[in-house]
């Protein structure tokens, strides 16, 4: 493998073929009809890789994919400039279903548990992780569930080699595995509000209980806690700062990836050194620039993201 200097890593262990069903009126034990189907190479990991390099910063990719159906995601990665350097498994990538209602503007996630992967499949993905972050340290994005059979462990183990390597994690999962990896340590944890309430083992109904769990996140070594809440908006924690950035009212096309967009905002904010009101300003413009386009084949280049920035509001 010939390495190259690299902005961003991302992780993606359980990486899916996103199949969105378009179905006006969804109602659950009724005949539905399907009004349009899309299938796109995904995994929040993926989606991440896809907006970075659509904002101009080089990436590569690494995770597990079936080499049955892998063909997707190599044409994805190929026209969008991404560094491909996925350890192909035997078997097919998981098709994940998302049932798209645009008249109640709601997504239902049908997800599949995805491939099995081998301990020395793995330690794979480790040695490319770490051929990778070679030059100057970036930044790693470890996201998303993982496949079947794999300890609950694995991302904290991964966040303390990125750690050791000089460079910094970013991660966005839930569960067990969202625990291991904050006590970790990682650089951004960016839990929706759900994924917190989970962590933290109570509802969360209040700002003050909000914060008291981003702030046991920063205790344990995490630098900035962004927790997402939908139309509410997103909260952003530090040590020494805390913001809300509320997104305007907008017509929202679909909500699929929109998390993935605001991951990729705060990481292409902290590698152009912007101050953290800046960062919850442009991580809510991805999101919108998203949400509003409703990821038919979404291009977040700065002429689509930025137009958002003076539609944030920062308090």
């Amino acid at each position: 493998m010939q390495a190259r200097p690299f902005d961003v890593i991302t992780v993606t262990l359980n990486p899916a073929i996103d199949r969105t069903l378009t179905i006006p009126g969804f109602a659950v034990g009724k005949v539905n009809r399907v009004e349009q189907t899309r299938d796109m190479a995904g995994g929040k990991g993926v989606n991440v890789a896809s907006a970075l390099a659509d904002f101009g910063f080089r990436v590569a990719v690494t995770g597990f994919l079936g080499r049955d159906n892998a063909a997707s995601f190599e044409t994805l990665f190929e026209r969008k400039g991404i560094a491909d350097h996925f350890v192909r498994i035997n078997g097919s990538t998981r098709i994940g279903l998302k049932i798209v209602d645009p008249a109640q503007q709601q997504t239902t996630d049908i997800n599949f548990p995805g491939l099995n992967a081998s301990a020395k499949d793995f330690d794979s993905v480790m040695d490319r992780i770490a051929e990778l972050a070679s030059g100057k340290p970036g930044w790693v994005v470890i996201s998303g569930s993982l496949p079947p059979g794999m300890p609950v462990e694995t991302y904290g183990k991964l966040v303390a080699s990125v750690k050791a390597m000089g460079w910094n994690a970013v991660v966005d999962t839930s569960g067990e595995p969202l625990g291991h990896a904050v006590a970790a340590g990682p650089s951004v944890v960016k839990p929706n509000i759900h994924e917190l309430e989970d962590l933290a083992g109570h509802p969360l109904s209040s700002q003050p209980e909000i914060l008291e769990a981003a702030r046991q996140m920063l205790a344990q070594g995490v630098t900035l806690v962004a927790v997402s809440m939908g139309e509410k908006g997103a909260l952003f924690v530090t040590k020494d700062e805390l913001l809300t950035a509320k997104p305007p009212l907008v017509e929202v096309s679909g909500t699929v990836g929109a998390g993935d967009a605001m991951v990729a905002g705060i990481v292409a904010s902290h590698l152009r050194g912007h101050s953290l009101p800046a960062c919850a300003r442009l991580a809510t413009a991805f999101s919108l620039a998203l949400l509003t386009c409703g990821q038919n084949d979404a291009i977040l280049r700065e002429e689509a993201v930025n137009p958002w920035l003076d539609r944030v509001t920062i308090h």
